[in-house]
Protein backbone atom coordinates (compact mmCIF):
# COMPACT_ATOMS: atom_id res chain seq x y z
CA UNK A 1 0.00 0.00 0.00
CA UNK A 2 1.36 3.49 -0.95
CA UNK A 3 1.88 6.29 1.75
CA UNK A 4 -0.80 8.23 0.22
CA UNK A 5 -3.32 5.22 0.57
CA UNK A 6 -2.91 4.57 3.94
CA UNK A 7 -3.04 8.13 5.10
CA UNK A 8 -6.53 8.79 3.32
CA UNK A 9 -7.55 5.32 5.34
CA UNK A 10 -6.33 6.44 8.56
CA UNK A 11 -8.14 9.88 7.45
CA UNK A 12 -11.65 7.80 7.50
CA UNK A 13 -11.88 10.79 4.37
CA UNK A 14 -13.76 7.54 2.20
CA UNK A 15 -15.99 6.70 4.87
CA UNK A 16 -17.38 10.01 5.27
CA UNK A 17 -18.05 10.61 1.86
CA UNK A 18 -19.62 7.82 1.50
CA UNK A 19 -21.67 9.02 4.31
CA UNK A 20 -22.61 12.23 3.24
CA UNK A 21 -23.19 10.29 -0.07
CA UNK A 22 -25.47 7.48 0.75
CA UNK A 23 -27.73 10.38 3.27
CA UNK A 24 -28.43 12.48 -0.09
CA UNK A 25 -29.26 10.11 -1.90
CA UNK A 26 -31.80 8.54 0.82
CA UNK A 27 -33.44 12.07 0.06
CA UNK A 28 -33.20 12.31 -3.38
CA UNK A 29 -36.49 11.73 -4.49
CA UNK A 30 -37.66 14.63 -1.58
CA UNK A 31 -35.71 17.09 -3.33
CA UNK A 32 -33.05 16.37 -5.38
CA UNK A 33 -31.41 19.89 -6.59
CA UNK A 34 -31.00 21.21 -3.02
CA UNK A 35 -29.93 17.62 -1.54
CA UNK A 36 -26.44 17.24 -4.15
CA UNK A 37 -25.98 20.77 -3.92
CA UNK A 38 -26.01 20.37 -0.57
CA UNK A 39 -23.91 17.03 -0.82
CA UNK A 40 -21.08 18.82 -3.15
CA UNK A 41 -20.23 21.39 -0.61
CA UNK A 42 -19.83 19.05 2.04
CA UNK A 43 -17.29 16.86 -0.04
CA UNK A 44 -15.81 19.79 -1.37
CA UNK A 45 -15.37 20.95 2.28
CA UNK A 46 -14.04 17.32 3.26
CA UNK A 47 -11.49 17.04 0.45
CA UNK A 48 -9.87 20.78 1.17
CA UNK A 49 -9.54 20.06 5.02
CA UNK A 50 -8.08 16.45 4.28
CA UNK A 51 -5.76 18.24 1.62
CA UNK A 52 -5.16 21.17 3.81
CA UNK A 53 -3.67 18.51 6.69
CA UNK A 54 -1.77 15.84 4.44
CA UNK A 55 1.39 15.87 4.08
CA UNK A 56 3.23 19.03 2.31
CA UNK A 57 4.52 17.79 -0.73
CA UNK A 58 3.94 18.46 -4.16
CA UNK A 59 1.52 16.06 -5.55
CA UNK A 60 -0.29 15.14 -2.89
CA UNK A 61 -3.59 16.93 -3.79
CA UNK A 62 -3.81 15.32 -7.13
CA UNK A 63 -2.71 11.66 -5.56
CA UNK A 64 -5.76 12.48 -3.30
CA UNK A 65 -8.10 13.32 -5.57
CA UNK A 66 -7.03 10.55 -7.67
CA UNK A 67 -7.66 7.63 -5.15
CA UNK A 68 -11.03 9.24 -3.79
CA UNK A 69 -12.14 9.27 -6.88
CA UNK A 70 -10.98 5.68 -7.71
CA UNK A 71 -12.79 4.21 -4.05
CA UNK A 72 -15.96 6.24 -5.08
CA UNK A 73 -16.36 5.15 -8.57
CA UNK A 74 -15.90 1.42 -7.34
CA UNK A 75 -18.38 1.94 -4.81
CA UNK A 76 -21.25 3.83 -6.50
CA UNK A 77 -20.34 3.55 -10.49
CA UNK A 78 -19.36 6.85 -12.74
CA UNK A 79 -20.20 10.30 -11.74
CA UNK A 80 -16.92 10.88 -9.79
CA UNK A 81 -14.32 11.43 -11.99
CA UNK A 82 -10.85 13.40 -11.15
CA UNK A 83 -12.67 16.20 -13.10
CA UNK A 84 -16.03 16.18 -10.97
CA UNK A 85 -14.33 16.35 -7.85
CA UNK A 86 -12.47 18.54 -8.72
CA UNK A 87 -15.27 21.24 -9.33
CA UNK A 88 -16.40 19.78 -5.69
CA UNK A 89 -13.46 20.89 -4.03
CA UNK A 90 -14.01 24.38 -6.15
CA UNK A 91 -17.48 24.49 -5.20
CA UNK A 92 -16.17 25.15 -1.76
CA UNK A 93 -13.75 27.17 -2.08
CA UNK A 94 -16.01 29.72 -3.75
CA UNK A 95 -18.81 29.55 -1.60
CA UNK A 96 -17.03 28.69 1.88
CA UNK A 97 -19.02 31.21 3.52
CA UNK A 98 -22.84 29.30 2.97
CA UNK A 99 -22.17 26.52 5.18
CA UNK A 100 -25.64 24.38 4.16
CA UNK A 101 -25.41 23.34 7.61
CA UNK A 102 -25.55 26.44 9.60
CA UNK A 103 -22.22 25.58 11.10
CA UNK A 104 -19.50 23.16 11.17
CA UNK A 105 -19.97 19.62 12.78
CA UNK A 106 -18.65 16.06 12.94
CA UNK A 107 -18.63 14.25 10.19
CA UNK A 108 -20.89 11.91 12.00
CA UNK A 109 -23.65 14.57 11.75
CA UNK A 110 -23.33 14.73 8.45
CA UNK A 111 -26.96 13.43 8.03
CA UNK A 112 -28.50 16.60 9.77
CA UNK A 113 -26.36 18.69 7.55
CA UNK A 114 -27.54 17.38 4.15
CA UNK A 115 -31.05 17.32 5.05
CA UNK A 116 -31.04 20.88 5.72
CA UNK A 117 -29.59 22.59 2.63
CA UNK A 118 -30.17 25.77 3.91
CA UNK A 119 -27.81 28.51 2.49
CA UNK A 120 -28.02 27.45 -0.74
CA UNK A 121 -31.24 28.37 -3.29
CA UNK A 122 -33.24 25.45 -3.39
CA UNK A 123 -34.28 26.25 -6.97
CA UNK A 124 -31.03 26.18 -8.16
CA UNK A 125 -29.25 23.18 -9.55
CA UNK A 126 -25.84 22.09 -9.38
CA UNK A 127 -25.25 23.04 -13.29
CA UNK A 128 -26.53 26.63 -11.83
CA UNK A 129 -24.10 26.64 -9.51
CA UNK A 130 -21.12 25.48 -11.64
CA UNK A 131 -21.97 28.02 -13.85
CA UNK A 132 -21.67 30.41 -10.97
CA UNK A 133 -18.24 29.24 -10.00
CA UNK A 134 -17.24 30.50 -13.10
CA UNK A 135 -18.04 34.56 -11.83
CA UNK A 136 -15.05 35.80 -10.48
CA UNK A 137 -16.45 39.06 -9.25
CA UNK A 138 -18.42 37.72 -5.56
CA UNK A 139 -20.95 40.73 -5.57
CA UNK A 140 -21.98 39.59 -9.66
CA UNK A 141 -22.04 36.48 -8.57
CA UNK A 142 -24.35 36.94 -5.83
CA UNK A 143 -26.60 38.91 -8.34
CA UNK A 144 -26.99 36.50 -10.88
CA UNK A 145 -27.60 33.86 -8.11
CA UNK A 146 -30.31 35.63 -6.84
CA UNK A 147 -31.70 37.06 -10.47
CA UNK A 148 -31.77 33.10 -11.56
CA UNK A 149 -33.45 32.38 -8.44
CA UNK A 150 -36.42 34.85 -8.71
CA UNK A 151 -36.57 34.71 -12.17
CA UNK A 152 -35.97 30.90 -13.29
CA UNK A 153 -33.32 31.16 -15.54
CA UNK A 154 -32.12 27.84 -16.88
CA UNK A 155 -28.97 26.81 -17.08
CA UNK A 156 -28.03 28.33 -20.35
CA UNK A 157 -30.18 32.28 -19.46
CA UNK A 158 -27.82 32.02 -16.74
CA UNK A 159 -24.33 31.50 -18.93
CA UNK A 160 -25.57 34.14 -21.51
CA UNK A 161 -26.19 36.73 -18.66
CA UNK A 162 -23.00 35.89 -16.99
CA UNK A 163 -21.13 35.90 -20.45
CA UNK A 164 -22.35 38.59 -21.83
CA UNK A 165 -21.37 40.54 -18.41
CA UNK A 166 -24.78 41.65 -17.97
CA UNK A 167 -23.89 43.24 -14.01
CA UNK A 168 -20.71 44.85 -15.31
CA UNK A 169 -22.60 46.91 -18.20
CA UNK A 170 -26.05 47.71 -15.49
CA UNK A 171 -23.62 48.98 -13.14
CA UNK A 172 -21.23 50.61 -15.69
CA UNK A 173 -21.19 54.77 -15.60
CA UNK A 174 -23.26 55.18 -12.66
CA UNK A 175 -22.91 55.37 -8.54
CA UNK A 176 -21.45 51.96 -8.53
CA UNK A 177 -21.52 51.76 -4.63
CA UNK A 178 -25.16 52.90 -4.08
CA UNK A 179 -26.49 51.48 -7.48
CA UNK A 180 -24.85 47.63 -6.21
CA UNK A 181 -26.38 48.44 -2.47
CA UNK A 182 -30.13 48.71 -4.12
CA UNK A 183 -29.36 45.59 -6.72
CA UNK A 184 -28.46 43.17 -3.55
CA UNK A 185 -31.14 44.57 -1.75
CA UNK A 186 -34.52 43.58 -3.21
CA UNK A 187 -36.64 45.78 -0.90
CA UNK A 188 -34.80 48.91 -1.73
CA UNK A 189 -36.21 51.55 -4.19
CA UNK A 190 -35.23 51.58 -7.49
CA UNK A 191 -35.23 54.52 -10.01
CA UNK A 192 -35.56 54.83 -13.83
CA UNK A 193 -31.29 54.70 -14.35
CA UNK A 194 -31.07 51.57 -12.23
CA UNK A 195 -32.61 49.84 -14.81
CA UNK A 196 -30.23 50.86 -18.13
CA UNK A 197 -27.52 49.22 -19.40
CA UNK A 198 -24.85 50.63 -21.53
CA UNK A 199 -24.52 48.88 -23.89
CA UNK A 200 -26.90 46.77 -24.50
CA UNK A 201 -26.15 43.25 -26.23
CA UNK A 202 -28.12 41.82 -29.19
CA UNK A 203 -25.91 38.64 -30.14
CA UNK A 204 -28.78 36.53 -29.89
CA UNK A 205 -30.20 38.01 -33.51
CA UNK A 206 -27.39 36.70 -35.07
CA UNK A 207 -27.55 39.65 -37.31
CA UNK A 208 -24.29 41.69 -38.90
CA UNK A 209 -23.46 44.96 -37.32
CA UNK A 210 -24.05 46.88 -40.85
CA UNK A 211 -25.98 50.69 -41.24
CA UNK A 212 -27.70 48.82 -43.87
CA UNK A 213 -30.25 47.18 -41.27
CA UNK A 214 -33.21 48.78 -41.46
CA UNK A 215 -35.19 49.63 -37.95
CA UNK A 216 -38.25 47.79 -39.43
CA UNK A 217 -35.73 44.36 -39.88
CA UNK A 218 -34.45 45.02 -36.25
CA UNK A 219 -37.69 45.31 -34.84
CA UNK A 220 -38.81 42.27 -36.44
CA UNK A 221 -36.07 39.98 -35.29
CA UNK A 222 -36.05 41.53 -31.25
CA UNK A 223 -39.99 40.73 -31.46
CA UNK A 224 -39.04 37.27 -32.56
CA UNK A 225 -36.59 36.52 -29.99
CA UNK A 226 -38.58 38.61 -27.86
CA UNK A 227 -38.00 35.99 -24.54
CA UNK A 228 -34.26 36.45 -25.12
CA UNK A 229 -34.81 40.48 -25.10
CA UNK A 230 -36.42 40.36 -22.01
CA UNK A 231 -33.87 38.43 -20.84
CA UNK A 232 -31.61 41.69 -21.94
CA UNK A 233 -33.69 44.32 -21.21
CA UNK A 234 -33.73 43.29 -17.27
CA UNK A 235 -35.77 42.09 -14.23
CA UNK A 236 -39.58 43.33 -14.03
CA UNK A 237 -40.27 44.27 -18.23
CA UNK A 238 -43.28 43.15 -19.24
CA UNK A 239 -43.86 43.51 -23.00
CA UNK A 240 -47.20 45.76 -23.97
CA UNK A 241 -47.16 46.46 -27.52
CA UNK A 242 -45.07 47.41 -30.62
CA UNK A 243 -46.18 50.32 -33.29
CA UNK A 244 -48.63 51.83 -30.96
CA UNK A 245 -50.51 54.34 -32.87
CA UNK A 246 -50.36 57.97 -31.35
CA UNK A 247 -52.74 60.35 -32.90
CA UNK A 248 -52.27 64.19 -32.28
CA UNK A 249 -54.60 66.63 -33.98
CA UNK A 250 -54.75 64.02 -37.10
CA UNK A 251 -50.74 63.31 -36.68
CA UNK A 252 -50.26 60.15 -36.34
CA UNK A 253 -46.84 58.44 -34.45
CA UNK A 254 -45.02 54.93 -34.09
CA UNK A 255 -43.03 54.49 -31.10
CA UNK A 256 -41.80 50.88 -31.71
CA UNK A 257 -41.99 49.01 -28.58
CA UNK A 258 -43.56 49.31 -25.40
CA UNK A 259 -43.02 47.58 -22.12
CA UNK A 260 -44.45 47.94 -18.63
CA UNK A 261 -41.70 47.36 -15.48
CA UNK A 262 -43.33 45.72 -12.72
CA UNK A 263 -40.93 47.26 -9.71
CA UNK A 264 -40.80 50.47 -11.17
CA UNK A 265 -44.73 50.72 -11.89
CA UNK A 266 -44.46 52.65 -15.05
CA UNK A 267 -44.06 52.51 -18.75
CA UNK A 268 -40.85 52.12 -20.72
CA UNK A 269 -41.54 53.66 -24.44
CA UNK A 270 -38.53 52.03 -26.25
CA UNK A 271 -37.23 53.63 -29.86
CA UNK A 272 -34.57 51.76 -32.27
CA UNK A 273 -32.07 53.93 -34.31
CA UNK A 274 -30.14 52.44 -36.90
CA UNK A 275 -27.88 55.06 -37.50
CA UNK A 276 -26.28 57.85 -35.01
CA UNK A 277 -28.73 59.72 -32.36
CA UNK A 278 -30.17 62.81 -33.27
CA UNK A 279 -31.34 65.73 -31.89
CA UNK A 280 -34.52 65.12 -33.51
CA UNK A 281 -34.56 61.57 -32.14
CA UNK A 282 -34.26 62.80 -28.71
CA UNK A 283 -37.20 65.50 -28.87
CA UNK A 284 -39.40 62.69 -30.72
CA UNK A 285 -39.16 60.58 -27.57
CA UNK A 286 -39.49 63.12 -25.59
CA UNK A 287 -43.00 63.55 -27.20
CA UNK A 288 -43.66 60.30 -26.84
CA UNK A 289 -42.94 60.10 -22.90
CA UNK A 290 -45.35 63.03 -22.44
CA UNK A 291 -48.10 61.41 -24.58
CA UNK A 292 -48.15 58.31 -22.37
CA UNK A 293 -47.70 60.58 -18.95
CA UNK A 294 -50.55 62.41 -20.00
CA UNK A 295 -52.73 60.49 -21.92
CA UNK A 296 -52.41 56.84 -20.52
CA UNK A 297 -50.14 56.19 -17.35
CA UNK A 298 -52.85 55.23 -14.50
CA UNK A 299 -52.86 57.81 -11.28
CA UNK A 300 -50.74 55.47 -9.64
CA UNK A 301 -48.41 54.96 -12.71
CA UNK A 302 -44.98 56.07 -11.79
CA UNK A 303 -44.00 58.68 -14.92
CA UNK A 304 -42.36 56.62 -18.16
CA UNK A 305 -39.24 56.18 -19.24
CA UNK A 306 -38.02 56.86 -22.75
CA UNK A 307 -34.99 54.30 -23.57
CA UNK A 308 -33.29 55.28 -27.62
CA UNK A 309 -31.26 52.50 -28.65
CA UNK A 310 -28.77 53.30 -31.51
CA UNK A 311 -25.61 52.23 -33.02
CA UNK A 312 -23.46 55.40 -31.91
CA UNK A 313 -24.75 58.34 -29.73
CA UNK A 314 -23.42 61.53 -28.63
CA UNK A 315 -23.54 62.39 -25.25
CA UNK A 316 -23.31 66.17 -25.40
CA UNK A 317 -26.33 66.26 -27.71
CA UNK A 318 -28.64 64.29 -24.94
CA UNK A 319 -27.14 66.28 -22.10
CA UNK A 320 -27.67 69.91 -23.82
CA UNK A 321 -31.35 68.73 -25.12
CA UNK A 322 -32.19 67.13 -22.01
CA UNK A 323 -31.73 68.77 -18.34
CA UNK A 324 -28.45 67.51 -16.29
CA UNK A 325 -31.09 65.75 -13.79
CA UNK A 326 -33.32 64.41 -16.32
CA UNK A 327 -35.10 61.36 -14.77
CA UNK A 328 -37.10 59.79 -17.89
CA UNK A 329 -35.21 59.91 -21.25
CA UNK A 330 -31.67 57.93 -21.83
CA UNK A 331 -29.60 56.43 -24.80
CA UNK A 332 -27.38 53.84 -24.60
CA UNK A 333 -25.96 51.47 -27.32
CA UNK A 334 -26.57 48.15 -28.60
CA UNK A 335 -24.28 46.31 -30.34
CA UNK A 336 -24.08 42.60 -31.82
CA UNK A 337 -21.47 41.31 -30.42
CA UNK A 338 -20.49 40.56 -26.60
CA UNK A 339 -18.05 42.67 -24.90
CA UNK A 340 -14.66 41.82 -23.41
CA UNK A 341 -13.97 42.75 -19.71
CA UNK A 342 -11.25 45.10 -20.88
CA UNK A 343 -13.69 46.73 -23.36
CA UNK A 344 -15.87 47.49 -20.50
CA UNK A 345 -12.72 48.90 -18.51
CA UNK A 346 -12.05 51.34 -20.97
CA UNK A 347 -15.47 52.69 -21.36
CA UNK A 348 -15.76 53.39 -17.62
CA UNK A 349 -12.19 54.98 -17.48
CA UNK A 350 -13.50 57.02 -20.47
CA UNK A 351 -16.88 57.45 -18.63
CA UNK A 352 -15.17 58.41 -15.64
CA UNK A 353 -12.69 61.27 -17.27
CA UNK A 354 -15.54 62.71 -18.85
CA UNK A 355 -17.29 63.23 -15.70
CA UNK A 356 -14.16 64.52 -14.18
CA UNK A 357 -13.87 67.33 -16.86
CA UNK A 358 -17.40 68.29 -16.46
CA UNK A 359 -16.85 68.86 -12.77
CA UNK A 360 -13.58 70.33 -13.30
CA UNK A 361 -15.06 73.29 -15.61
CA UNK A 362 -18.28 73.43 -13.62
CA UNK A 363 -15.72 74.35 -10.62
CA UNK A 364 -13.66 76.53 -12.56
CA UNK A 365 -17.34 78.25 -14.30
CA UNK A 366 -18.14 78.86 -10.28
CA UNK A 367 -14.41 80.40 -9.70
CA UNK A 368 -14.42 82.45 -12.65
CA UNK A 369 -18.57 83.91 -11.62
CA UNK A 370 -16.99 84.42 -7.92
CA UNK A 371 -13.80 85.73 -8.53
CA UNK A 372 -15.84 88.82 -10.91
CA UNK A 373 -18.00 89.16 -7.92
Amino acid sequence: MQKGDRQLDRSGLFGRVVSILETSRANVVRSVNSEMVAAYWLIGREIVEEIQKGEVRGGYAKECIEKLSSQLNERFGKGFSVANLKFFRQFYLVFGDRDPCGGTPPAEFATQCVANSAGFIPSLGWSHYRALMRVRHPAARTYYEREAASNGWSVRQLERQSHSLFFERLLKSKDQEAMQERLENQSAELSPIDIIKDPYVLEFLDLPESHELSETALENALISSLQTFLLELGNGFAFVARQKRLTLDGDHFYPDLIFYHMRLKCYVVLDLKTEKLTHGDVGQMQLYVNYYDREIRAPDDNPTVGLLLCTEKNDAVVRYILSEDNPQIFAAKYQFELPTLEELQQELTRERLRIEESVMQYTVGNEEVLHEE
